[in-house]
């Protein structure tokens, strides 16, 4: 008894109002618990306080499709069939939105072409949110004119297939419903008359402009072009000689900074190859200075007593008796016999410092290593 139509109620396209629902979709219905419990002995007056209580909108949802409270409340309006008026204060109701979706959703299904167009079309300039849930259970954010587009062309909406409509231009030509009046169309009449007012300045400056000489229109148009040429000629030149000064300025800085790269990559070389020298020479460079300078003035000291003694040579196969030497020049003999000496001293001593004089070879030749090198010699 609880699931039967009212008796009362008229067949909505010629079927029982109850039959708009897939005979699936309305077996979950009657199967669901907020239908037991919350829809149960509902009459038009009742079911206002159940919508207000609605928080989304959906059809069915979950593993084994359970329908929603708001389709389980369309399902008892279409079982009760609340009369027009009161359909219609649904949706104009502003204060609650799911009532306003639950009216409409209503309408679509067992209204008139032409309510529907009337009634729904007005719902496209509310713009307020609401929570729809998704088959998988999620819930999905839209807006009140979203789902009333929804209503208006798509053929299936919370599971439940809408029926067929006339589309609306068909509706106006037979004389149904008048042209849409779009909600902006005030905001449009009055961009209209601003802009009439506009073309009525423009057209009195026009007037005004034609009252002029044109001999005289014509050389202040000519003076203007001169004096804007004119401007636009120097802010050029200034323009012009800014921009080369400033690559000449960078020009000179590029010449200077390679400059220093090349001075600091030049300095750099010297200094790597000055301290190659050292490591490689070390000590040794000033021993071969000093052996080099010994080289030159035992060389030296050799030629010339080469010299002495070839002059010598030559006065005994002419016949001629050597002059006699005079007491600086004797003198002068004695000092380089001692230097001679002397030298000769040293070497021992450095023969002797250096160790390579040592009776064992092999010593002798670690000395001399060791002297090339710049290190103490071995004393054993």
């Amino acid at each position: 008894m609880a699931n039967r139509t009212d008796p009362l109620a008229k067949s909505i396209r010629g079927t029982n109002p109850q039959n708009l629902v897939e005979k699936i979709v309305r077996t979950k219905i009657y199967q669901n618990t907020y239908w037991k419990e919350q829809c149960f002995g509902l009459t038009a007056e009742t079911l206002v306080d159940k919508a207000m209580e609605l928080d989304h909108i959906g059809g069915t949802y979950g593993g084994n499709r359970k329908p929603t409270p708001f389709m389980c409340l369309v399902m008892k309006m279409l079982q009760i069939q609340p009369e027009k008026d009161i359909v219609v204060e649904f949706i104009k109701n502003e204060d609650y939105k799911y009532v306003r979706i639950l009216g409409a959703f209503y309408l679509r299904l067992t209204g008139t072409d032409s309510d529907i167009y009337l009634y729904l079309e007005p719902l496209y300039n509310d713009y307020r949110k609401l929570r729809m849930k998704k088959p998988d259970g999620q819930f999905l954010l839209t807006h009140v004119d979203e789902f009333i587009d929804e209503l208006l062309t798509k053929d299936y909406s919370c599971d439940i297939a809408m029926p067929r409509i006339k589309k609306r231009w068909n509706l106006e030509n037979v004389g149904a419903l008048e042209p849409r009046r779009s909600a902006l169309e005030d905001d449009f009449e009055e961009e209209e008359e601003k802009e009439d007012e506009m073309d009525v300045d423009v057209d009195e400056h026009e007037k005004d402009y034609r009252g002029r000489s044109p001999v005289r229109d014509r050389d202040r148009r000519r003076d203007s072009h001169r004096y804007r040429d004119r401007d636009y000629d120097r802010d050029y030149d200034r323009d012009y000689d800014r921009e080369r000064g400033r690559g000449r300025d960078r020009d000179r800085d590029r010449d200077r900074d390679r400059d220093r790269d090349r001075d600091r990559d030049r300095d750099r070389d010297r200094d790597r190859y000055r301290i190659k020298d050292e490591k490689y020479y070390g000590c040794d460079r000033d021993r071969r200075d000093r052996d080099r300078g010994r080289r030159r003035s035992r060389s030296r000291s050799r030629s010339r007593s080469k010299d002495r003694k070839d002059r010598e040579g030559d006065r005994k196969r002419h016949g001629r008796s050597p002059s006699p030497r005079r007491h600086g020049d004797e003198d002068n003999g004695a000092r380089e016999e001692s230097k001679k000496t002397k030298k000769k001293k040293e070497k021992e001593k450095e023969k002797k410092d250096d160790g390579t004089d040592h009776p064992d070879p092999e010593i002798a030749e670690a000395n001399k290593l060791r002297a090339k090198l710049g290190l103490k010699p071995l004393k054993l």
